[in-house]
């Protein structure tokens, strides 16, 4: 068995905060004899001596400010797993689950997903990435996906995300002068992101294919010039805007737009208010 508990030293928390035995009883409901009695029998079989009187005030002692510093880390996970019983008595939602594709701009995601933490703390997200045309679970609460995935759920238009055709400005591409065509395009490879064009596969693309399973990794093969691709604006800012990486001048289709749609699961009648919250944010965003 422990010798001490963690009432004994959240009351020992509770002392320094506010200075005096008296106070702390009166914040914490008791009588201020077991106060006195709990931080007594805490020393005791500590065998430390964890407070001392400054003045009219209670202080800890140095060992007093060492375990009591060990001690807090303890005291607020406990007092959140308090907090986490009591939401889930009162009915409120503990996780939701968000499907959303690799594509939407992750700055945006991970902002707009720190400001939900800030007003539902309770509820955490399982967030899980996807690229186009995976397979997919119907069971997330709330998606953000083309509608060329086969989910069904109530949604709406989101937002368009805009594909530039790039390529390092070493590459050879990027030192033609004239309107690339088909048949300039097929000498080189076409990093190409797996799962997001069919339209794209190497029976139809001019020249040879390459592809990687993520859009970090196709950005990383077009940046050392293993060949050119059609890469999501937003990820590529930097490297365009400081010239790293150019955009070809096509003949034609030199920038796509794929639509982002946001949906709900259909049987989420009524939305409670994380899901309501969450989607007004990635509205604002």
């Amino acid at each position: 068995m422990h010798k001490t508990t963690l009432e004994q030293w959240a009351l020992l928390e509770k002392v320094v905060e506010l200075g005096s035995f008296a106070r702390a009883a009166e914040a914490s409901n008791r009588s201020q004899s077991s106060v006195s009695y709990n931080l007594n029998l805490l020393q005791e079989r500590l065998g430390v001596a964890l407070l001392q009187p400054q003045g009219r005030r209670a202080v800890l002692t140095p060992a007093g400010e060492l375990l009591l510093a060990q001690a807090r880390p303890l005291l607020s996970a406990f007092y959140y797993l308090e907090s986490r019983a009591a939401t889930l008595r009162d009915g409120v939602r503990a996780r939701l689950d968000l499907v959303v594709d690799a594509i939407y701009p992750r700055a945006r995601l991970f902002r707009l997903l720190k400001r939900f933490q800030q007003l539902h703390p309770a509820t955490r997200i399982h967030l899980t990435e996807v690229l186009e045309y995976e397979p997919l679970s119907a069971d997330a609460d709330v998606m953000v996906l083309t509608r060329r995935q086969d989910i069904s759920g109530r949604g709406q238009w989101l937002m368009n995300i805009d594909f530039v055709a790039v390529a390092h400005r070493d590459h050879p591409l990027s030192h033609i002068d004239e309107p690339l065509s088909e048949e300039l395009l097929a000498r080189y490879p076409l990093i190409q992101i797996a799962g997001r064009d069919p339209r794209e596969s190497p029976d139809h693309s001019p020249g040879e294919n390459w592809i990687f399973s993520t859009i970090d990794a196709a950005t990383e093969a077009v940046l050392h010039q293993v060949g050119y691709g059609w890469l999501p604006e937003e990820r590529i800012a930097g490297p365009l805007a400081d010239g790293t990486l150019l955009p070809l001048p096509l003949s034609h289709g030199a920038r796509r737009a794929t639509p982002l749609h946001l949906l709900v699961r259909q049987d989420l009648t009524p939305l409670d208010a994380p899901v309501a919250t969450l989607l007004r944010l990635f509205n604002e965003a």
